[in-house]
């Protein structure tokens, strides 16, 4: 069987990291989450599998190529053109990309199902492609029930008692909304849907085919399942989603590394004094990280590999990405670490190298000063002369 997968967005909302890593990449303690969707289709046999591509490209095909160590056929449409040598990713919305894909050669030629690639999810894929077929649906969209309170952060379906879809509201109030079922972006398809998207232009698959198939009256249907769904839209979602995984809410992703204490994990040649430092679970460390004496990291943490923790550091209820060393006394509470940014929960995010405080947080394979910075002296001198 057939499978799509969208790949070609900016992501735009998981900024900053989307500025080097595409959202289809983005790791769940150190596995890509598109990784997991590609297990998820094998396992129902979806065997073959295009994905559409543009912004970073190179990035996702290099570490997916054909698709053989995953156990699946892939193949990829490339949405953009060269511009003075380099490659500019222009997207053609999540319709309008399958559209090229069918015009390129028909590929789709029965059902099929289509999933965005910025999400975790243990879907009966299977269950909800036999629903959509014994409705005879041309386009069924997966929703799941969500508590009232937070229907305004998506797009809700507006069914009729036999599924049928009659409207949408996009991300309406607690008091305005007609449903507590969202849009998870997982939909299944015929490939006659094609038809009713034009060729060569953008088109979007929520924002513009599927108002068409409510107003042709097409037979268009909503099946509301129960299972695990973790958006990455944004970066708190990201956050909390690391999170879970380490807590144990998220049931379908394991801790990688070794349990070298009650609810601390580690990869390869972690260096660190476990009677010198203060850990509190859970916690996964990377490996090749070094945790100097003094440092404090308290659950649910996630250090990347690569990193140095110097002494009298505090990790606490963050995410730290590879490479990145954390200066002596720095306290992280409540933030991701990204390269040269610094991300609080909210999202609000601190460019640490355009503020000259990368000396507080850097990159491990840049050389240090031979002597502190100005800054980082003064900030000490008035530390002292309050502990004093």
């Amino acid at each position: 069987m057939k499978a799509m997968i969208l790949a070609a967005g900016k992501g735009t909302r998981v900024r900053p990291i989307t500025y080097t890593i595409p959202k289809p990449l983005i790791p769940i303690l150190q596995k890509p989450v598109m990784e997991f969707l590609l297990e998820l289709l094998r396992q129902h046999g979806f065997e073959q599998v295009v994905v559409n591509v543009s912004h970073l490209a190179h990035e996702i095909e290099g570490y997916f190529r054909d698709g053989q160590r995953f156990g699946v056929e892939i193949t990829y449409s490339f949405e953009g053109r060269i511009i003075d040598g380099q490659l500019v990713g222009e997207a053609l919305g999540s319709a309008g990309g399958m559209r090229k894909i069918q015009d390129f050669y028909p590929f789709f030629d029965d059902t099929f199902v289509v999933l965005c690639g910025d999400a975790l999810i243990d879907l009966d894929l299977s269950a909800a492609v036999k629903w959509h077929k014994e409705k005879g649906s041309v386009a069924t969209i997966v929703t799941k029930p969500v508590p009232r309170e937070r229907v305004s952060s998506y797009g809700v379906v507006v069914t009729d008692e036999s599924g049928r879809i009659k409207t949408f509201q996009e991300k309406p109030s607690v008091e305005e909304a007609l449903s507590t079922n969202i849009n998870t972006g997982i939909y299944i398809f015929e490939p006659e849907v094609l038809d009713y998207i034009p060729s060569g232009q953008e088109y979007d698959i929520g924002g513009d085919l599927f108002p068409k198939l409510v107003e042709m009256d097409a037979p268009f249907y909503a099946v509301s399942m129960d299972f695990q769904w973790v958006d990455i839209g944004k970066v708190p979602d990201y956050w909390h989603a690391v999170r879970g995984v380490l807590t144990g809410d998220i049931k379908n992703v394991s801790i990688p590394g070794k349990q070298v204490a009650p609810g601390v994990y580690t990869g390869l040649n972690v260096a660190v004094n476990w009677d010198k430092v203060d850990v509190k679970g859970p916690v996964y460390i990377g490996g090749m990280t070094h945790i100097e004496d003094g440092a404090k990291i308290i659950g649910p943490s996630m250090i990347g590999p690569n990193c140095w923790i110097c002494k009298g550091a505090t990790v606490d209820n963050s995410v730290i990405f590879e490479y990145s060393r954390l200066g002596a006394g720095v306290r992280l509470v409540d933030k991701l670490v990204f390269g040269r940014y610094c991300v609080d929960k909210t999202g609000a995010t601190i460019d640490v190298q355009a503020a000259a405080l990368d000396w507080l947080i850097t990159d491990t394979r840049q050389t240090l000063p031979s002597q502190d910075p100005e800054e980082k002296q003064a900030i000490d001198e008035i530390l002292l002369g309050q502990n004093g």
